[in-house]
């Protein structure tokens, strides 16, 4: 190892000099658990860290983008979304009869499981039916469908009880819940169960005995997968795998891992941390680049279900207290990798609108916020805020957050713990007395949110919906025109007004966007862009 050879500042010091030789034995000894075994050292491998650590194989039983881009990695979809938003076919070609009620899938030839079984159309029915009981926009199509059956071995019919403009946008939905196609015996569990059956039918297998849970994860080339010849584009065309071996590896510190890009010990990092760009920026190995125009939208959730935020008006005075550049700063510091954006269905997208946002997008309601709180019936017990502690784009909310509402008045208590944590602990709804919660901030793909039918935090179904659990007859009532409306502009309308009507309610508070830049070293080429999902199919390693 040169030290002295590299042009960077960090690697003039003899301090860092000794602490990537440090690393280079940490990974020779395997420590965070991403060398690779001998037998593998032969093969041509892409090492990766990605955004958190995986533990959830099950993209249908847990919504955690991790466990969505495994999901990628060995799965499948009926349809999938090009770069323009449009569906293509995936897995299966179709036809819409004359009155609009009735979509017939064709599988494609040559599709099988990891196991050598061929795909049925059981088994896509069977898919579907689990992941339309998860997913909201799922739940909308359910809610519009008269029967779905296979007819043959290869043939999928879903008949409407009335025409709706959605239903291939919704199996082609590229992020997360993600209609993915999975053996019946999978699909037949119950989607709250998380299966740990990882045979799908995409272009990589799961190599489950080098599996470690929240340390490594491994997927080799499925030799017998049978790409489309169309060109790739977002999770559409040909998924054409082009190395051997894809690592996701955990480096816990955000500065290691940005040494180890350097050094060449890894070769992507998905969500590198902000402010630690800088490093990497001027050095000719790297690739630094935004693949995902919509970015993350960035949200605060509070528990309807429990005190004080079951009523409305407190939740009001959260809000106010919030103000979107004070947690966009802190996320990113860059005021280029961030918009201040009040629009719910994401700036930039066909929906965008800023009604019902003045306040926040200004952030100049302390004042009123504090005013109301003391009319208010806030009891004075803490407010429980879960603070997730190991992904870059989940850490800062809590701290801003919990600052702000101390500030208009609020008890306040941090929960710190790991994402995996936080996703079971976000699916508790007792009060927070008894080990729940009352915030929970997050980001989503702004693909996932640029509908009101894709849009989880805009669910507010109840106990059927999203955690926090928002009960809206109004809100459920404009999404369901939403979904009938085929006219663009009666579209627009119903979207503004269904924007109103959830700012009015505070059914979650959009926080703003962010950019999300992936780093690659210059060895690999063919990296596609996506809805904030990172392809590992197409690419090429020197």
């Amino acid at each position: 190892m040169d030290c002295s050879s590299r042009g960077d500042v960090i690697a003039r010091s003899l301090f860092e000099c000794l602490g990537r030789f440090a690393l280079l034995l940490v990974i020779l000894c395997g420590s965070y658990g991403y060398a690779l075994p001998a037998a593998a050292q032969s093969t041509k491998a892409v090492r990766v860290v990605m955004h958190a650590p995986l533990r959830v194989t099950d993209p249908v039983a847990s919504g955690a983008y991790i466990s969505r881009d495994h999901g990628y990695m060995i799965y499948d979809t009926l349809v999938a979304l090009d770069e323009n938003m449009e569906p293509r076919p995936q897995m299966a070609d179709w036809t819409i009869s004359d009155d609009r009620l009735t979509y017939t899938f064709k599988l494609r030839d040559g599709l099988a499981w990891h196991d050598g079984e061929p795909v049925t159309a059981e088994d896509c029915v069977a898919s579907l039916k689990r992941w339309w009981q998860r997913d909201t926009m799922g739940q909308v199509l359910a809610s519009y469908t008269s029967s779905l059956e296979a007819t043959d071995a290869r043939t999928i019919t879903l008949k409407l009880k009335r025409p709706v403009g959605f239903v291939l946008d919704a199996l082609g939905k590229p992020s997360s819940y993600v209609p993915f196609m999975m053996p019946r015996r999978v699909a037949d569990t119950p989607p709250t169960q998380p299966s740990t059956d990882t045979i799908g039918s995409g272009p990589f297998r799961f190599v489950k005995e080098e599996f470690r849970p929240g340390v490594r994860a491994v997927y080799v080339r499925n030799d017998k997968y049978v790409p489309r010849t169309e060109k790739p584009s977002w999770a559409s065309g040909g998924k054409v795998v082009k190395v051997d071996r894809v690592e996701w590896v955990v480096i816990p510190d955000a500065q290691t891992a940005i040494n180890a890009l350097l050094n060449g010990e890894i070769d992507y990092i998905d969500e590198p941390q902000y402010d630690l760009l800088k490093i990497l920026e001027g050095e000719k190995n790297i690739v630094i680049k935004n693949n995902n125009r919509f970015g993350l939208q960035v949200m605060a959730r509070m528990n309807f279900l429990v005190p004080p935020f079951n009523d409305e008006k407190i939740r009001r005075v959260a809000m106010l207290a919030f103000k979107q550049e004070n947690f966009l700063a802190a996320m990113v510091g860059d005021p280029s990798g961030y918009t201040i954006c009040g629009a719910m269905f994401v700036c930039g997208a066909p929906l965008a609108t800023d009604v019902g946002s003045e306040t926040l997008i200004r952030g100049n309601g302390m004042a009123e916020a504090r005013r109301l709180l003391k009319e208010a019936n806030y009891d004075g017990k803490p407010i429980r805020i879960v603070q997730v502690t190991d992904v870059n784009t989940q850490k800062a909310q809590p701290v801003v957050g919990a600052q702000l509402l101390r500030q208009a008045g609020f008890n306040v208590e941090l929960l710190p713990m790991d994402w995996q944590t936080a996703l079971a602990l976000r699916s508790n709804p007792k009060t927070a007395q008894d080990g729940g919660w009352n915030i929970f901030f997050s980001a989503f793909a702004g693909v996932d949110v640029s509908n009101p039918l894709s849009s989880l935090p805009l669910n507010a179904s109840g106990m059927n919906g999203y955690p926090g659990w928002a009960e809206d007859a109004d809100i459920q009532a404009l999404r369901g025109r939403f979904a009938e409306a085929e006219d663009v502009s009666e579209r627009k309308r119903l979207a503004a007004e269904l924007q109103k009507l959830a700012y009015e309610r505070v059914i979650y508070v959009p926080l703003g966007q962010i950019a999300t830049p992936a780093a690659w070293s210059s060895k690999l080429t063919g990296v596609l862009d996506g809805p904030t999902v990172p392809y590992f199919w197409n690419l090429e390693k020197q």
